[in-house]
């Protein structure tokens, strides 16, 4: 009777331990595991585009929120990755630099900063690791292009608890990110380069086949952490150069690759208004320069586009082995997964090959969200901007945000499918221009002496931005000048 009672104890005992760990667990903060694409525009099937092989991102949007109209705030990739983090719109020309987050950020004292939300995160107990390309650099130091990490600074000193990169046979982040296949790079060659490889190699023969396995391991780590955890991936494709395993090239047909449905300079439109595409004339072995005298040739622009589309087929990969390892860890019910493309790319749109620019092409990027507890498929068609991540993740997580961060939550609004920001606008700054976009209309004003300096594009009228109608639409002008203004945080005057 005493080993009865004492094996129906122990039963009880162990049960009741059993129920109060699978309470624990249900009550435990959500995960987070945000994916941050260099150069992503919204080419992608779930989109709407056809022509491009993305089943793993299609998969996500299918799962999520899928944000039609999701604009950065800066179209270069370190000051939208700034704005990223801190949830703020530029307020100096410096904002404007790829370096933004070396200048404001790193270095600097904790109290004396603009807080990131990983550093938020940090502080309200999860446990954050970042690999590859979040914020500018490519493993998280400051250094520069030709130079060695060693002892070099956090880009973000308060944001991580790890900080990690496989370089493999690059040595070093920089090289890694300008990296071909035989462990050359752009940066040693001094642009002796072609802008776009398809080299017969595994997927780990490009970083970021590297930094996929490395995030499937870390997933298997964490999930034997006591903390709820942030894991950011920064995957380098389809930047600059157009490297990509060959049987990701082999996936399209170079004389079934669409062109740009807007290849000429629109019309109306100052030249400073665009780009000379010099990043991409760093790659000096192209077939073809290009210029804003002269388009491509058709045959050179679809052999570009094969190359782009080819690396996003390679990075769409890459994201569906990590959410496949965090379904295998049975995380993913209890994990918020971000996708973002820090800007989008011309890829010969008004005759620009890169970003850069004030135009949607390079503004509008992709964002999605998939929240376990929340809806599944739901395309959001109001304008968000970058800004709005930060609040939303401190929502989803019952984190309260710093009251000087520019972007609105958008969780309450998503759920009651009303406008998700509570003003439907989103503001962007580059080239010495400001401009707003409505559900309508790009409103831009440029601060120089090139006219014209104010642009109006109508997008029920002309989605690719080919005529500039604020000439002839002074009323439309006049009406969206002051909301224009709201977005002015006097960055120009400084």
């Amino acid at each position: 009777m005493l080993k009865t009672g004492l094996l129906l104890s122990s039963t009880l005992t162990a049960l009741l331990l059993l129920l109060s760990s699978v309470s624990f667990r249900k009550s435990q903060p959500p995960n987070i595991l945000f994916i941050c694409v260099d150069d992503l525009r919204p080419d992608l099937g779930c989109y709407g585009n056809n022509h491009i092989k993305s089943p793993n991102i299609d998969k996500l949007a299918d799962e999520g929120y899928l944000f039609d109209n999701h604009y950065v705030t800066v179209p270069t990739c370190g000051a939208s990755r700034h704005s990223l983090l801190t949830g703020q719109l530029p307020k100096t020309t410096q904002h404007l630099g790829n370096d933004a987050s070396a200048v404001f950020l790193s270095g600097k004292p904790e109290t004396e900063i603009p807080e990131t939300f990983i550093h938020l995160l940090k502080r309200n107990n999860y446990y954050t690791v970042g690999m590859g390309k979040i914020s500018h650099h490519p493993d998280g130091h400051v250094y520069g292009y030709l130079d060695t990490p060693k002892e070099a600074p956090l880009e973000l000193p308060h944001s991580w608890n790890e900080m990690l990169l496989d370089v493999g046979k690059w040595g070093t982040g920089h090289n890694a990110f300008f990296g071909y296949a035989d462990g050359t790079n752009r940066n040693a060659l001094k642009g002796k380069v072609k802008p776009y490889e398809s080299a017969v190699v595994e997927d780990e023969g490009y970083p970021d086949g590297l930094t996929a396995k490395l995030a499937i391991q870390k997933i298997s780590e964490l999930k034997n952490n006591d903390k709820p955890f942030f894991l950011a991936v920064g995957f380098f494709k389809p930047h600059l150069p157009f490297n990509a395993p060959k049987k990701y090239w082999d996936m399209y047909d170079t004389n079934k690759i669409p062109l740009s449905p807007s290849p000429n300079i629109p019309e109306n439109v100052n030249k400073a208004s665009l780009h000379p595409s010099g990043e991409f004339n760093s790659y000096q072995l192209g077939d073809e320069k290009v210029s804003l005298d002269r388009p491509v040739s058709d045959q050179y622009a679809r052999k570009l586009r094969h190359g782009y589309f080819a690396c996003v087929s390679y990075v769409d990969a890459q994201i569906g082995k990590v959410l496949q390892e965090l379904e295998k860890q049975g995380l993913a019910d209890n994990t918020i997964v971000v996708l973002w493309g820090d800007h989008g790319w011309h890829l010969g749109d008004q005759r620009v090959w890169g970003k850069h620019t004030c135009f949607e092409t390079a503004l509008r990027s992709v964002l999605i969200i998939k929240h376990p507890k929340m809806k599944q498929g739901v395309k959001v068609n109001d304008i968000v901007s970058t800004v709005d991540i930060y609040p939303t993740l401190m929502d989803f997580c019952g984190i309260i945000s710093p009251k000087d961060i520019s972007g609105h939550s958008l969780k309450e609004r998503l759920m009651k499918k009303q406008p998700v920001n509570g003003k439907n606008v989103a503001y962007s700054y580059y080239n010495k221009g400001i401009t707003v976009r409505t559900q309508r209309y790009r409103l831009t004003q440029y601060f120089r002496d090139a006219q014209p300096t104010i642009e109006l594009y109508d997008h029920i009228n002309d989605p690719n931005e080919t005529k500039n109608i604020a000439s002839s639409n002074p009323l439309i002008v006049n009406k969206l000048k002051p909301l224009l203004e709201k977005g002015n945080t006097g960055l120009y005057q400084r």
